[in-house]
């Protein structure tokens, strides 16, 4: 049995308003559209488990519509949680604003997820199975009560078992003293253009990727993803090569990292070396990007047909045979 994927973060309610611009400071706009989905951390559990990969949520989740929303979300895609809800708040949210132009603009409320607890991480540990891939994220290694508690349950993983770290946007605000444990224990790491700069000071995102391998265990690897570009691959032993993207129109790039990186682990626990399973995850991004709205990782049999005569396409399809 192939590992599971294991997210050891938030999972929180996404409300995104369309506006034709953003108010000036004390003014109003009127929406154009609104929508309220599932966030955060979802959108690369259900990615790794459209690909036929166990995908669990290790996180809180709190008693309220939004935590109602976010568990008929996960059980909708077959997606397990292993904390019970809690009962004394609600999950927490956040408001994206899109303008005319794209522009994607946060504010984030967090709830029960943020207040994590020893006992909580007790309870998830006891759960975990020697060969499941578990994914960090910064987003919550950021928060001042998570952080400490997520770090250290990164840190005392079994030898067997895969660390996956996403920084996110807010890596430059991750605490030393909170980082450089997971840093030590990660078997991977997987950031954007951005992040992957913030980290190193490298724009050239060859020379990021190298320069995050030295941050890192000798056996560790690296992805820096790079939009259209595909991404940069890093594994021990061996200077950062480029796998190319798939060019696609994209229509909505909203969830296009948290596709690349639920899939680049999917493939990884279903046996695939680093290499085609970070070409899977570049078409799986490619794939996403072409459709509207907050979850749009294709399943095996649409990655499949997307790779159309692509050798990977016989790969990912035969897959579902093993």
């Amino acid at each position: 049995m192939s590992g599971r994927v294991v997210l050891a973060g938030n999972v929180i309610a996404d409300l995104v308003i369309e506006v034709p611009a953003l108010p000036e400071r004390g003014g109003d706009v009127i929406g154009t559209r609104t929508e309220t989905t599932a966030g955060g951390g979802f959108n690369m559990l259900v990615a790794a488990r459209r690909l036929g990969t166990e995908a669990v949520y290790a996180g809180l989740h709190g008693t309220g519509p939004y935590g109602d929303l976010v568990r008929a979300a996960l059980a909708a895609e077959g997606v397990g949680a292993l904390l019970p809800a809690r009962a004394d708040r609600d999950t927490g949210f956040t408001v994206a604003l899109v303008d005319s132009g794209g522009e994607r603009t946060f504010v984030t409320s967090f709830g029960a997820e943020a207040t994590l607890a020893p006992a909580d991480v007790a309870a998830v540990t006891a759960q975990l199975r020697p060969d499941d891939l578990v994914q960090v994220s910064g987003y919550g290694l950021v928060l001042p009560g998570n952080g400490p508690l997520l770090s250290g349950l990164a840190a005392a993983l079994p030898a067997g078992t895969t660390l996956c770290l996403d920084p996110g946007p807010l890596v430059a605000d991750i605490p030393e003293r909170v980082l450089s444990p997971v840093l030590a224990r990660a078997d991977w790491l997987s950031a954007n253009a951005r992040e992957a700069r913030l980290m190193t000071g490298h724009e050239d995102p060859r020379a990021a990727a190298a320069a995050l391998g030295q941050r890192l265990a000798p056996r560790a690897g690296v992805l820096v993803r790079a939009d259209r570009d595909g991404c940069w691959l890093a594994v021990p032993g061996h200077p950062p090569v480029h796998v190319p993207g798939f060019p696609v129109t994209a229509v909505d790039s909203n969830g296009a990292g948290d596709a690349h990186v639920g899939a680049f682990l999917a493939l990884l626990a279903q046996g695939l070396d680093p290499l085609t399973a970070a070409r899977g995850a570049n078409a799986a991004a490619a794939s996403a990007v072409t459709r509207r709205g907050p979850a749009t990782a294709p399943d095996r049999t649409e990655l499949a047909a997307f790779l159309a005569d692509d050798p990977l396409a016989a790969t990912i399809a035969g897959l579902g045979k093993r």
